[in-house]
């Protein structure tokens, strides 16, 4: 996500928020075994990577946390970089996914940005492991670089709909629009730091449409242009 830590067009998830596993560049995931299949190994290396780092995590570790030996892990992806390679695509695919429905969206450009930004808050939700080892990727390894691109690519396209806003007339003109674009999506990457699935009697989308109202709540009524009251309007009593 953009640096500061989703449906576009509408106000609920994409696709589900559910996306296969990509493969990644060299490896071909391979068919899952009994106990343990790629899904579900993935999962529990993301956890143990958000623990400890990934650069903290050896294989020894992985093969430990899932009680499984190397050579079962080794089974399913070729190294450790192949998992994190397919953890951050999770994160940035079902960013991207959001993206590429808002831009093919003929709404104007400021419901299009928010509508960025509430699918964006959907997939992190949705995904937040995957999200949170996203944001904290410095760029150590050849994947995270390739990761951290993807991430600018995106920063872009926020950024590129704030300057569109701008010039219609939606989003205020005394703030530099990269700046604009990276306020607005820390507040969302923030969401990281201190959400945590709760009462399991609300369900995820419902929990996802609850932040995504609070985000653009407190982000858009702070960015839009206050259009002039009609002069025809009756004025209340406090203003007599």
């Amino acid at each position: 996500m953009p640096h500061g830590h989703a449906s576009a067009g509408q106000s609920a998830p994409p696709s589900g928020g559910k996306t296969a596993l990509p493969a990644t560049a060299g490896s071909t995931p391979r068919r899952g075994r009994p106990g343990y299949d790629l899904e579900s190994l993935l999962a529990v290396a993301v956890t143990v990577f958000n623990e400890r780092g990934y650069d903290g995590t050896s294989m020894e570790d992985l093969s430990r946390r899932l009680r499984i030996s190397k050579s079962s892990i080794y089974y399913h992806v070729d190294s450790k970089e192949d998992l994190l390679a397919l953890a951050l695509d999770r994160a940035l695919d079902g960013l991207f996914s959001v993206a590429d429905q808002v831009t093919a969206s003929a709404e104007s450009a400021i419901e299009r940005l928010e509508h960025l930004v509430r699918g964006s808050v959907y997939v992190l939700v949705d995904r937040l492991p995957y999200v949170t080892l996203l944001l904290r990727a410095r760029g150590n390894t050849g994947t995270e670089r390739r990761a951290l691109a993807r991430r600018r690519q995106f920063d872009q396209i926020v950024a590129d709909l704030v300057k569109e806003a701008e010039r219609d007339g939606d989003i205020r003109p005394d703030v530099d629009p990269a700046v604009t674009a990276r306020l607005l999506f820390g507040l969302v990457n923030s969401l990281v730091e201190w959400y945590r699935p709760g009462n399991r009697a609300t369900s995820r989308d419902e929990a996802a449409g609850r932040l995504a109202d609070a985000v653009c709540a407190v982000a858009f009524d702070g960015l839009r242009i206050r259009r002039v009251a009609d002069s025809t309007e009756p004025r209340s009593s406090a203003s007599r």
